[in-house]
């Protein structure tokens, strides 16, 4: 064999190994991304076996968590020197000391309950013998007394009752003998020549927009009780009475919200809303709305509907607020909070600051926790979980001293978490997985997330939002859907009159039939003073006799004095 032929087969050998090692680098990059991909999905599935078949709470394991990373909890107990002294030092609001951590225990139970003491209707049984009776009325025993009574909780159907609103008639006889007929004016009402008294309509719409009743079972459940009440009429008072209540009081709320709130909580979610319907038009799919949950300084909540859940929005429902606002990190949200532009006409010159939820960011590192066993997740929930143990000491200290302590305890464990996470996300930012998600939330988030250090009256995470459109959640679930847009803004204005009676510990029913009430004769400068906020002032003001009654005239108290106000304060 030649030198040349020796030369063009090992050309030729040399040419086909580096295809073949090509094609090996090519299947072997495949093969890797292949198995990245086969790894996310095997978490993902893992994150939802465990949201379905064991919980969708984010429980860890604490013990576990501890004793695993006991070094780092004593690195971290380092940066809570004299914490103790401090706390106590403190005190509570009232100079006393801050409760021990027995008292959070379970309390013993105390045995049945005591139905006596209870407020409730009492029904009488005696039970007799029928022989002994026979000798008492024989003269030959008599009875003495009663031994074993016990109670029962028992339930009557209480109904509906007819309120017939009389005006009376009078007559008059003039020098000339003519006789004249004067009927006394119709009492005003907040819903004319509606059928329903206020404190039915109070009770449809607690039911549906409090309780999740959907308005079929509500006609089902009258219809049993003998009073045919079709859903359509009753669908019409909600929307009367939403459109009523918000365009008043709910309208007057938000004006003092945004005038004086110091710190807004937001979030969002879904709803459905039917399509118009006309005569030649063919049935079509819901389309879908949004509702905005906003709870103004745990003063007002309120839920705005918005049909399309974009920036342009977000931003109009916060025109003219300054102030904090605490969202989670989506992105319609950004327009609050960055500077405009100057070519930026929709500008309203106010200044937003954006105040980060730890609970969103605990959470991505739960799911990272959980499907992968990632280990530096499970770092950052032991080091989240000290920063919640830490705040949960001062809850309900004087806020100056909240502010103090976070800054003096808090703020070391939240700049080395930072400085840790930064390390960690450089590691894992060009793999694709929870664990990024993770880390590039928080380190994205790090200014927001630090923001409730700057004052004692902002809170760590933005739970009270998400607790407060469970509401809306359940009602998904039952009513399914709203009618149209109009009606949706109309039901998101009873929602907020519910939300808000709850929060200040109000009866919503109770509350709304009283407003009913009282609307037709209130000043319209005034109707702040009907909001859940200042009704228990309000109420004990009025005359109790009109009030109880559900039509007919009703005094109107003056308005108070700045010195009866900080009198009464």
């Amino acid at each position: 064999m030649t030198t040349e032929t020796l030369l063009a087969r090992n050309a030729a050998l040399a040419a086909e190994l580096e295809k073949a090692t090509a094609l090996v680098v090519t299947l072997t990059e495949e093969r890797n991304k292949l198995r990245a991909s086969h790894e996310r999905l095997r978490q993902e599935l893992e994150l939802l076996k465990r949201r379905i078949f064991v919980a969708k709470a984010e429980r860890i394991d604490t013990q576990q968590l501890e004793m695993e990373f006991l070094h780092k909890l004593q690195a971290l107990d380092a940066l809570d020197a004299r914490l103790e002294g401090d706390v106590e030092a403190a005190g509570s609001p009232d100079n006393e000391p801050p409760p021990d951590d027995t008292a959070k225990k379970k309390r013993k139970p105390k045995g049945r309950r005591d139905l006596s003491l209870l407020d409730l209707p009492e029904t009488r049984i005696e039970i007799a013998d029928p022989v002994y009776e026979a000798l008492v009325e024989e003269g030959k025993a008599e009875r003495a007394g009663f031994c074993d009574e016990k109670s029962r909780l028992g339930w009557q159907r209480g109904g509906h009752t007819r309120v017939v609103v009389a005006l009376v008639n009078y007559k008059t006889t003039d020098e000339n003998g003519n006789v004249t007929l004067v009927t006394a004016p119709a009492p005003p009402e907040a819903l004319p020549r509606c059928m329903a008294a206020p404190s039915t309509l109070a009770r449809v719409a607690t039911e549906k927009f409090n309780d999740g009743m959907p308005l079929y079972r509500l006609e089902e459940r009258t219809a049993r009780e003998g009073l045919p009440l079709d859903r359509g009429t009753m669908s019409r008072w909600l929307d009367d009475m939403g459109g009523t209540l918000g365009a008043t009081v709910v309208f007057t709320m938000r004006q003092d919200a945004m005038a004086h709130s110091f710190c807004f909580a937001c979030d969002a979610t879904g709803i459905k809303v039917q399509p118009p319907r006309g005569q030649q038009q063919k049935r079509q799919a819901c389309k879908k709305g949004h509702y905005f949950v906003q709870i103004a300084d745990r003063d007002h909540i309120f839920f705005e509907y918005q049909a399309r859940e974009t920036s342009d929005a977000v931003r109009e429902m916060f025109r003219g607020y300054s102030g904090y606002v605490q969202v989670d990190a989506k992105s319609v949200f950004d327009i609050l909070f960055r500077e405009p532009r100057k070519d930026d006409d929709e500008a309203d010159g106010c200044e937003r600051h954006e105040v980060g939820c730890w609970a969103h960011g605990r959470r991505k590192f739960w799911e990272a926790a959980t499907a992968s066993k990632e280990q530096a997740a499970r770092e950052a929930l032991i080091r989240i979980s000290r920063m919640f143990d830490l705040d949960e000491q001062w809850r309900g200290l004087p806020h100056a001293k909240i502010k103090e302590l976070r800054n003096r305890h808090l703020r070391p464990h939240v700049d080395e978490f930072f400085v840790w996470a930064t390390e960690e996300y450089d590691k894992v930012k060009d793999q694709r997985g929870l664990l990024r998600s993770a880390f590039g939330y928080v380190v994205r988030q790090e200014a927001a997330l630090k923001r409730f250090l700057d004052d004692g009256r902002l809170e760590m995470t933005n739970n009270r939002s998400e607790r407060a459109l469970r509401r809306v959640a359940v009602g998904r679930k039952n009513w399914l859907f709203v009618g149209s847009d109009g009606h949706a803004e109309n039901t998101g204005a009873l929602m907020s009159l519910i939300a808000s009676a709850r929060l200040w510990g109000l009866d919503p029913e109770l509350y709304l039939r009283d407003i009913l009430r009282v609307l037709p004769y209130w000043p319209r400068d005034r109707y702040l003073e009907l909001a859940p906020k200042f009704w228990a002032k309000t109420r004990a003001r009025l005359v109790a006799v009109e009030l109880a009654k559900e039509f007919g005239p009703l005094t109107v108290p003056p308005l108070e004095t700045a010195e009866q106000k900080s009198g009464a304060d």
